[in-house]
């Protein structure tokens, strides 16, 4: 087992290397938000489509558009509002009267990054139209069904709930989010520097640096990270602590958890603490992989219960309790 986790290592030292000119292509335009960087390379590389939450200006979607921009891939933007129609995002059949058939018209959703930007600003008919394609990766227009092109990935933000014009997003769809990053507002400093840089004559370009197929491979080596089966274990008593907490000493959690998170977590968990360690040089996972994306992997698939909202107690409030609760191995 030693040798095959040096061997993982030097294939994760070979491809890697672009992932860090990547990250230093979009520093060029993002100023700061470096772990908000990491954990969408993340789902990237974990083949994850990723949910970004914030208040209107905090750069989300320019954030989304300079890494698509610097991917060599397919790029499509999305601009949910409440009137889009399901037919705006797969497609639809267009009558040809000069031969009397119809031909398929395909929506755009048949890209490789496909920005969905306000997602929750469109109501749950049109989320309904993102489910076969975020899970199946192939979308149904008639009685055909037309796969997607590979890599596929739905990078998606949202402004809080509390916002005016906003619809909650179901849970069938927040689901099928392999991560949910918020992001806050930047420090001072941070802030100086983006005024500088945005109010200058000429503004900030990133430069095209990776292929598909580079991105690819990454996927593919990221599968092979050795994760150990303590580590395994570790991430199911994670995941089961939020559907019996009694039965992992946290009976505080009981009443204030609804419902607990799906298999998906796990299997998301496990994904994104391989590609968190591919991120960081690694061959294998340790807990602080699993630490470290957790609370994106787990913060919107804990329903907090009315308990928990009377007391303003938050998923996150639960999910920091659950990492000091679950023994690590």
């Amino acid at each position: 087992m030693e040798l095959g986790i040096k061997e993982i290592n030097k294939k994760v030292a070979d491809e890697n290397l672009f992932v860090a000119e990547l990250k230093r292509e979009i520093a060029r335009v993002i100023v700061g938000q470096e772990d908000v960087i990491d954990r969408i390379l993340t789902g990237l590389l974990a083949d994850g489509h990723i949910l970004v939450e914030g208040v209107p200006g905090l750069a989300k979607t320019l954030t989304i558009k300079t890494l698509a921009h610097c991917v060599e891939c397919g790029f499509s933007r999305i601009q949910f509002t409440p009137d889009l129609l399901p037919a705006d995002l797969t497609g639809t059949l267009i009558f040809n009267p000069k031969d009397s058939n119809f031909s398929v018209h395909k929506g755009p959703l048949f890209s490789n990054i496909i920005l969905a930007d306000e997602i929750n600003r469109a109501p749950a008919k049109v989320q309904s139209a993102l489910l076969e394609a975020m899970q199946e990766r192939h979308v149904t227009i008639g009685n055909s069904t037309y796969p997607l092109p590979e890599p596929f990935v739905v990078l998606a933000t949202q402004n809080p709930i509390e916002q005016e014009g906003t619809y909650p997003l179901p849970e069938a769809q927040i689901d099928r989010f392999m991560l949910k990053i918020r992001i806050t507002y930047p420090s001072k400093t941070e802030e100086k520097t983006i005024l500088e840089r945005m109010t200058a004559r000429v503004a900030p370009q990133a430069t095209r640096i990776a292929k598909p197929e580079q991105l690819l491979r990454a996927r593919q080596i990221v599968s092979e990270i050795y994760l150990d089966d303590k580590i395994k274990s570790y991430i199911l008593d994670l995941v089961f602590a939020t559907r019996d907490p009694e039965a992992h000493k946290l009976a505080k959690l009981k009443s204030l958890i609804s419902y607990g998170a799906s298999p998906r977590a796990s299997i998301y968990l496990a994904q994104a603490a391989k590609a968190f360690a591919f991120l960081n040089g690694r061959g294998y996972v340790t807990p602080e992989d699993v630490k470290s994306i957790g609370a994106d992997v787990l913060r919107h698939r804990i329903i907090v219960s009315y308990e928990a909202e009377a007391e303003n107690i938050t998923s996150e409030d639960i999910i920091r309790t659950l990492f000091e609760g679950v023994e690590v191995p």
